[in-house]
Order: C-alpha cells, then structure tokens, then sequence
C-alpha cells in the first residue's frame, strides 16, 4: 500500500495566517501540521508517500521534508493545479500508485486511534474503507447511515438529518480508484467529491466502515478554534504521556524504518530543541 497526503487548498478561513503559508504547515503545538498525518501514514506501515498541493506552496513541503530519506522514508511530490476535489488526488497520484492500493489521508487532519493500525486495517486488500466518528454537527460533513452496522447511505453535508456519523479525512481504496475516479462528473462545486467515489464503492457494495470510539481523537484543523484545540490537545497528550504525538520519526522508528543511531543523530543535531529532547525520552 501507498499513501498520498492531499495538501492543497487556499485555506481562507484561516486567513491572514495562511496568506503567505499553507495551512498544513501552520503550527500545531510542537510541529507543523502535516506530521500529524504523515505519522499516520507511516504508523501504518507505508514508507512511500505522495504529497500534493498547490502550485505556490509544493516547493514550502519540499524544503521541509526533502526526499524523505531523513525519515527513512520515500516522498514524492505533484501539484493540484486548482482545488478540483480531493478524488482528484487519486487522478493525479495515478502514476505514482501504478498498481497498489492507497491509503489517501487529508493534510489538515489528525486522528488519534488504535483502531486505524487494528490488524483489519492494516491487511486491506479490497474495495473502500472508510472511517466515522459521532459528531454533535453533522450537517457539515459528509455523513454515512448504518443499518446493523452495514453501510447504507452517503450523503455531503445532509440538509436532513440522517446520522451522526462523520466521514473523516482518511480513505482507503484498492487499485480501482483511480479508473473510477475518471468515471465521476464534477458537484455543483464542479469539484470531484469524495462522497461520490465511496457511493461507487456503496453501491456495488464494497465499502466497509470502522468506527472511532468516544476515546479517539479526530481533528479537523480548518478553523481558528479547531487549530488552538488541536494544539492544546496535543500538548496535554504529550506532558501525560511523556512522549511525542504525531511525530514521523518516532513512527518511522517505531516502524524500523529508522534505527536508534539515525534518530540519536537528528537529535545530537539540535541538542537545545524540545521537540528533540522529547523525542530521545520517546525512544529510551
């Protein structure tokens, strides 16, 4: 399996912050934004990731992450030229992801969950698999009603109530996506929708759900609140646990992507940094 990160995007409701910078490289606490799921990605096993965005800000992730190889990992990068929907990530990742499956993440969330490395997850092979979260505003995402747990209806942003279940920012498809993706017809939005590709997937019933319990996280930091939330959840998080959260070399390490003596450099490197500092305590 294959990652790619969709980081694109004006971000203008978080304006004036992202006038001159991306949203996913805002701060969130201790580290930019887009580690958080990055580390997601990686605590899944991948180590080959795409990273897309913006014409104006694709060379602002190179210069932060490089080729990857600092974080034992491998990144390649592509540009959305226009916000055309996040299904066109898998358009535009068509080359990249040849003929494995993908695991598509947005640059703007960040989940906290055991359930995303569950073994069912981990050994995808086949279809679409989604994951929902209880939320008390429903009317602002995309939405799925289950019947005895079985997916059976999709709707973007329902006007009706129909459930409370939220579709976060992480997917996962097999190796027809993309094809299927070429298929769809541009919204209203004249964007290709996500909703639309996992209602393919519905309705030849091939979508499976996994649900975040009460105790998971999932952010979605778009907003000026959700951002100070976000961070202020992860430096709680972080002074209990006693560790990093969200970090891609604490998870390429855990991953065996990086070895102690590749982590001990980057630290030695920056001996006065905290992120640093917590990252040694992380891995001793």
């Amino acid at each position: 399996m294959k990652g790619i990160i969709l980081a694109g995007g004006a971000g203008t409701r978080l304006n004036p912050l992202t006038s001159v910078v991306s949203k996913q490289l805002l701060p969130v606490y201790d580290k930019p934004l887009i580690y958080y799921p990055l580390s997601t990605l990686i605590s899944l096993g991948i180590n080959e990731i795409l990273i897309i965005s913006s014409p104006s800000q694709i060379n602002d992730f190179k210069s932060l992450l490089g080729n990857g190889r600092r974080l034992g990992i491998d990144l390649s990068y592509e540009v959305q030229s226009e916000p055309n929907g996040i299904a066109e990530a898998l358009i535009i990742g068509e080359f990249f992801l040849q003929e494995d499956s993908c695991a598509l993440i947005l640059g703007d969330n960040i989940f906290i969950s055991d359930k995303i490395v569950s073994s069912e997850v981990v050994n995808f092979k086949k279809g679409a698999r989604i994951f929902t979260i209880s939320v008390k505003d429903p009317e602002r995402y995309g939405v799925i009603k289950l019947l005895n747990n079985i997916p059976v209806e999709i709707v973007e942003k329902p006007k009706e109530f129909i459930s409370n279940n939220a579709v976060t920012g992480l997917y996962f498809y097999d190796t027809e996506a993309t094809s299927l993706c070429k298929k769809l017809k541009p919204s209203n939005r004249n964007e290709l929708e996500i909703t639309d590709l996992n209602k393919v997937y519905l309705k030849n019933e091939m979508l499976s759900v996994s649900s975040l319990g009460e105790s998971e996280a999932w952010m979605d930091a778009g907003t000026f609140e959700s951002l100070l939330d976000a961070g202020n959840y992860i430096a709680a998080l972080q002074k209990r646990l006693g560790r990093l959260v969200g970090s891609p070399e604490l998870a390429s390490y855990n991953q065996g992507f990086l070895n102690k003596s590749d982590l001990l450099e980057l630290i030695k490197n920056a001996p006065n940094n905290s992120y640093y500092q917590l990252l040694k305590s992380s891995i001793t």
